[in-house]
């Protein structure tokens, strides 16, 4: 008599069917995501897998490396005799001006500043720029060893006592003769910095490179002409043009003003 079958082996069997069942989505999700890729794709896969990847890289190295170089440097122009000579003689002047400035103010502050307390800060103001001037020119004269003016005594004594003088007769005077160095003064950095800017036309029109160094020089005359010129302004203001006689005071220092430019320039 066979033995008769055991009861847990159907039940058995249909769990393993279900099981079954149950894992038989999550396959076929994994088996879709490792399926093979169309031939198309995976022969441009293995192309550009086996394309190689030192041309590749030296390519694209050697395109960056030409579009981060700078272009070469343009050649600079040395200086000939005569714009040596242009600048020594602008340097050597303007120096010799400002030192006329200086001695000027500090000549006129004490008699017109005991009769009219209220113009101190403005002599001071001025003083200081003009002594930050001088300051400038030093620096540029030692730096590109050009020889001062050999008329610095001549200088000092005449400008001390052009400011002196203009003071005791009274603040129109003193600042009428503010308004007329001024006004040469102001012309003069004018003609200076129009022949620098011919030199740095003609430079970059040869095809030069034009030095920071002499940008930086055209850049500090165009700022102390701009001082010099405030300080022109500030004299109209406090009534220069009300000096008696004006015509002839203003004359003759300005007239004296350019006899000492010209002769600063070449002594």
């Amino acid at each position: 008599m066979a033995s008769p079958r055991p009861l847990w082996q159907p039940l058995r069997h249909c769990q393993r069917s279900l099981l079954a069942q149950a894992q038989q989505p999550l396959q076929a999700r994994f088996l879709s995501s490792t399926t093979p890729a169309p031939a198309s794709l995976a022969a441009a896969s293995s192309s550009s897998s086996n394309a190689n990847p030192n041309t590749s890289n030296t390519s694209n190295t050697s395109n960056a490396q030409q579009q981060q170089q700078p272009p070469p440097p343009k050649p600079k122009k040395p200086l000939t005799p005569a714009q040596q000579a242009f600048l020594s003689s602008a340097l050597r002047v303007n120096q010799a001006g400002e030192l006329a400035a200086t001695l000027i103010y500090t000549a006129q502050t004490p008699p017109l500043v005991a009769r009219e307390p209220h113009l101190r800060p403005l002599m001071r103001h001025m003083y200081e720029q003009e002594a930050g001037h001088l300051s400038t020119f030093n620096t540029l004269i030692a730096k590109h060893r050009v020889r001062p003016t050999a008329l610095y005594p001549l200088w000092s004594v005449m400008a001390t006592g052009l400011g002196w003088t203009t003071a005791v007769m009274g603040r129109e005077a003193a600042m009428a003769c503010t308004e007329a160095v001024e006004t040469e003064i102001g012309g003069h950095y004018n003609s200076q910095i129009r022949a620098l800017l011919e030199m740095v036309g003609e430079w970059e029109a040869e095809g030069y490179e034009v030095g920071g160094e002499f940008r930086e020089l055209i850049g500090t005359l165009r700022r102390i002409r701009d001082e010099e010129l405030e300080h022109l302004d500030h004299a109209v203001e406090h009534d220069a043009k009300k000096a008696e006689p004006h015509w002839l005071l203003t004359g003759v220092i300005r007239a004296g003003c350019r006899g000492a430019i010209w002769v600063s320039e070449r002594v």
